[in-house]
This record gives structure tokens, sequence and C-alpha cells, in this order.
């Protein structure tokens, strides 16, 4: 749910990730075969019974399951499907875009990041800019020689139907609202927000009610998914500690700018009681999603990179102990997700890209 930008809910993290060719290229992926494509998987994946390529261009990232399974929403900023920077696209679950465009169901305004299916599966939630501006903001990624996120202050929080009709706001105070997910028992929305003047995360019901702040100390905390029974959350989090530290923070965010290149998982109730520090690893650990049997997470790190990359997908039970590396990329593996069933699991890859810059769509078939 980086992707403010993030991405995280940002796709342009992957601009700073090394461009090596994959060991695991396929001609068949290569070609736009929708067949699954086992060589795609690098021998040590043992958790992946097969995997299907099933984008190929641009950066495709943040893709979520309908409740049913049978479709994905996800962000894309592929200049051939002429855009210009990350809007909302719609598949279903079983289909492959090479040659072919799938439908745009944001405004193609502003920019867009983290989508997410409301229980119906006919309706989406969004984070969007474009009532600040119809062109795409800038994309500041470096700052005093230190990557950095920007976090726009027009973002707000939009339910859509699946034609790409948008049919409410669900938020509309001054600054960044965004990252919004839905808890798997349909009642409640998470998202981020700095309406108290830091990046907190809240709750609200689906229709935009009864808005709760859960996160109350200093430092950046976002990307947060419920467990697949709605009770806790997992989120990731940059939290200064040191003078310096803060002030660094502090003078970034009135700048509407974040630093993630320190981050760390902590989980909670859904209420936000009971916080906790999951992770200690060092770098950047984002992107968690919860593993179907709510004991485990699965997040994307770069903790045991020195020079920043690859980042690559760690299972981690919810004590912190038994730390296990699921994928093993040369590049960059993140926003995993699995479906509601459990058995399929969607992330974002650079594998196969021909050592080039795409990111692209992956689905694995999981087992144990």
């Amino acid at each position: 749910m980086m992707k403010p930008f993030f991405y995280l809910c940002v796709l342009t993290i992957v601009l700073t990730v090394s461009c090596k060719s994959d060991k695991g290229e396929n001609p068949d992926a290569e070609s736009g075969a929708t067949k699954w494509a086992d060589t795609l998987i690098y021998p040590e994946e043992i958790h992946f019974k097969s995997l299907k390529q099933i984008t190929f261009g641009g950066d495709n990232a943040e893709a979520y399951w309908s409740f049913d399974d049978k479709q994905l929403v996800f962000q894309s900023n592929n200049t051939d499907w002429d855009v210009k920077c990350d809007q909302m696209f719609l598949m279903n679950a079983d289909e492959t875009f090479k040659d072919n465009i799938p439908p745009m169901v944001s405004t193609g305004k502003g920019r867009t990041t983290c989508a997410y299916f409301l229980p119906d599966n006919k309706h989406i939630i969004y984070a969007s800019t474009h009532l600040g501006a119809d062109d795409c903001p800038d994309t500041p990624l470096r700052k005093n020689g230190k990557y950095i996120w920007p976090i726009y202050d027009t973002y707000d929080i939009f339910v859509a139907d699946l034609e790409g009709n948008i049919t409410a706001q669900l938020t509309n105070e001054k600054g960044y609202d965004a990252e919004p997910t839905v808890s798997p028992k349909g009642d409640k929305i998470v998202f981020t927000s700095d309406r108290s003047g830091d990046l907190e995360l809240y709750t609200m019901n689906i229709d935009g009610s009864d808005v709760k702040q859960i996160t109350f100390e200093l430092g950046y905390d976002g990307g947060a998914f419920f467990s697949p029974d709605g009770t806790k959350l997992i989120f990731r989090s940059s939290r200064p500690k040191t003078d310096e530290e803060i002030k660094e923070y502090k003078d970034l965010l009135a700048e509407g700018l974040v630093q993630p290149t320190e981050m760390e998982l902590y989980i909670c109730n859904a209420d936000g009681s009971d916080l906790r520090q999951l992770t200690d690893l060092g770098n950047a650990n984002w992107s968690p999603f919860f593993h179907p049997s709510g004991k485990k997470i699965l997040f994307s790190s770069n903790f045991e990179s020195p020079r920043g990359f690859p980042f690559n997908l760690y299972l981690i039970d919810i004590d912190g102990k038994n730390l296990e590396r699921v994928t093993h990329s040369e590049t960059f593996d993140a926003f995993p997700v699995f479906s509601n069933d459990g058995k399929k699991l969607i992330f974002s890859s650079n594998r196969n890209n021909g050592g080039g810059r795409d990111t692209n769509l992956f689905i694995a078939e999981w087992q144990e």
C-alpha cells in the first residue's frame, strides 16, 4: 500500500535498483503466452508452484484482488497505454496484457495510488490528486543526495465503479489522505493521513464515517493491511529517534517529502491497541501483507543488500520469529498480495524484463 508513491502505496523506487538481466528469462513469457511458466521461478523459490507474468512494460504495481478473486485492480504508468503517470486499471484474474490495453478505471487526471476493491466487487477505492490539477504532479526522487518520496497534499480518497465513474469522495481534509485498504470483514478502511501534522494511520467505515486516528508516534506510518479476520493491522514505519533524525524528518515533511530508506514493520490491533515493532532488520522493510493463516507476514526488504538492492520477499511469524527468504531476485520483488482463498500470490518484479527498468506483475500458485 506503500505507495503514496510508492508507491508505498510508489513505483518510482524501481528506478533505484540494478538493471541486471534475469537469469530466469523465458521465451514463452516474452511472446506474451498466458500459460504458467515455471522457468520464471528461481530454483530456491520453493513456495511458488508455478509463475505467470501478466504485464509486459512500464511500471505496474499494487495489484489487489476483488473479494471473489475474479478480478484485479492495479496501477500502471505504461506509456503504451497513453498514460503519463500512475493510473488505475482493471483486469480479470486470468488475463495477460502484452499487446492489448486493460480498461482504465481512474479519471486519467492527476496521479493515483492504492486502489482496493470494496466488498460488493462492483466498486473500488483509490487516492487521486485530480482535484488539485489535471496534470501529473512532479515526482522528486532525491534531495541532498538522499532518496525521497513525495507526499502530495492534493491526495484524497474516492469511490469509483468499474466503469471509472466516481460515485463518492471519502476524504476532504486539507493535506495527504491516501494508501487506503479494506478489511476482509468488509466493514472498515485503514488509510494514512497527515491531518494531525504527522503521517499517521486512521480507520473509517466503508462510507467514510467514524474516522479515528489509531497511531500517534512521530514518523511515517503507512501501507497498512488488515489480517484475514480483520482484527489486526500490519504496516511500515520510519520512526526517527535521534534529534538529528527528528529534525530531518520534520524538515522533509514540511516540504511534503519523506525519506523511506529506513523502515521497519509494526503490528497492532485494528483499533491501534497492542502496538509493537515486528522487525528490526535495518534498511527498508515494507509492503507487508498477512499470510492466509494470519500467523505470518510476507514483506519486501533490502536488509541483506549493503548497496540498497536487490529487494526480495520474506516471511516472518507475527511474533518476529522464523524469518524466511521467499524470492531470490537480483533486482526487485515487492507488493506481495495473497488472493482471498490463499491459493495465489500476485507481486511486482523486475525479473524477465530484458535488463530494462520495467516492473511487471506476476501471479504465483502458492505452496507451503
